[in-house]
């Protein structure tokens, strides 16, 4: 298994970024466009459609079109863990349908004051292509390092003004 991860702070409190992350409009704003992603359905743990927060036993259903190649691949993500306390919060997304034969993310966030947050990216993965995608899986977080930098700058754009 390959490991990717990043992190930057955020000059928002820890309930701002906790709330923004949240949500499948969430993961839409931090998505960059060439990815062309569209959810196309979120359920929550009881299977109630479009639920406020995204909560352990929810599933998102998206679909991307990295730079408008066909055709739409889907990505269905279980939210498989969630946890808030006063000054950290995480939650975990496994990838259950898509492109990679293993992808969990996760997400940490750390109040490094009550105007700054750590938000901290771990993945967790494996390139599709058996054999080859194991022996390419360390030049995977290069493909992965413009996706999450542009991701960390929306995150700084979007909550710190």
């Amino acid at each position: 298994m390959d490991i990717y991860e990043r992190q930057v702070r955020v000059e928002a409190p820890l309930s701002e970024v906790w709330k923004f992350h949240a949500t499948g409009d969430g993961l839409v704003a931090l998505t960059p466009d060439w990815m062309n992603i569209r959810i196309e359905e979120e359920r929550g743990p009881d299977g109630e459609p479009n639920p406020e927060e995204l909560t352990a036993g929810s599933v998102v259903v998206s679909s991307i079109k990295p730079f408008g190649v066909p055709p739409r691949q889907r990505w269905v993500s279980d939210i498989v863990a969630r946890e808030e306390g006063e000054d950290e919060a995480m939650f975990r997304d496994v990838m259950a349908e898509g492109p990679f034969p293993h992808w969990e993310h996760t997400h940490t966030f750390r109040a490094l004051s009550d105007r700054e947050t750590l938000v901290h990216d771990h993945v967790e993965f494996e390139l599709p292509g058996g054999p080859l995608g194991r022996a390419l899986g360390p030049f995977g977080c290069l493909g992965m390092e413009p996706m999450f930098r542009y991701r960390h700058q929306q995150t700084k754009e979007l909550l710190e003004g």
